[in-house]
């Protein structure tokens, strides 16, 4: 009785935060790992769990569920004609490539800078959603490599640190090279895969042998959270994408924003 007690309003909490997450992963591209990591980080400390690993094991379990969500994201946007193929292509190995490394940096990164990177990119992102048109530099994204790279892996490697997927980061840097938003959106949903999948395998690795991690965990990645979360988000995401062409996304939009704000600044008084 005292388990169920305890681990009871875990499993409603992530059951609740899984069935936003999976909406906003299809109907605006942000990947649902914004919403999910700092409501793991907020329910682990409710059930007393050592908070030195809370942040890393948040961010390593989204990052799990989302290459599922991902998926079936992806799919069904590609079967809209909005997924980039020539983006994916010149991108993918850079972002893949830079979120293994964020992955398997993150057992050297204290949870206070990991806290910090997530507040920091929320407040960015939830600004960036209030802008009533997105910020545009440039009428086509850049031919030079060194460019494409350094694009690719800040995001690859930002969003595996901050367990997120391809849209948080992918969608406003598409945009911001006039890439229209319905492709922006579904480019960036594929893009999350490759940024979730090695990022995941990353965690893996430098999660191994770590003290103080709680049972069936692989890693930093808790295996109980991802089976809950996965059926949920998997089912909501290609519901939240057919949404995306059908509902005027703006009242969405900054409803969001406002939660950002307030994560960002509960993450921002808890580590300063």
């Amino acid at each position: 009785m005292e388990l169920f007690a305890t681990y009871a309003p875990l499993a409603l909490g992530l059951v609740m935060a899984s069935v936003v997450a999976g909406l906003l992963a299809g109907f605006l591209g942000v990947g649902g790992g914004i919403v999910l990591v700092p409501v793991m980080v907020w329910m682990f400390g409710f059930i007393q769990f050592p908070a030195e690993l809370a942040m890393h094991m948040a961010v390593a379990t989204s990052l799990a569920t989302i290459i599922f969500t991902a998926v079936s994201s992806a799919r069904a946007h590609h079967s809209k004609g909005y997924v980039l193929g020539p983006i994916l292509k010149s991108w993918g190995p850079f972002v893949a490539l830079s979120a293994l490394a964020g992955g398997l940096l993150a057992r050297y990164i204290d949870p206070d800078t990991l806290t910090l990177i997530f507040a920091v990119v929320a407040v960015l992102v939830s600004i960036n959603f209030l802008r009533s048109s997105p910020l545009v530099i440039a009428d086509q994204l850049p031919t030079r490599l060194s460019a494409n790279a350094a694009i690719a892996g800040g995001i690859g490697l930002t969003s595996s640190l901050m367990g997120i997927g391809g849209g948080t980061l992918g969608v406003p840097v598409l945009s911001a090279y006039s890439v229209p938003v319905k492709k922006a959106v579904g480019t960036s949903a594929a893009m999350g895969l490759l940024i979730a999948g090695p990022a995941a395998i990353g965690f893996l690795v430098s999660g191994a042998g770590v003290a103080g991690r709680p049972p069936f965990s692989l890693g930093y990645v808790s295996v109980p959270a991802v089976l809950l979360i996965i059926p949920i988000t998997m089912y909501l995401a290609p519901v939240g994408a057919r949404l995306a062409h059908k509902v005027e996304p703006a009242w969405v939009k900054r409803g969001f924003a406002a939660f950002l704000a307030l994560t960002a600044a509960r993450m921002f008084v808890s580590v300063l």
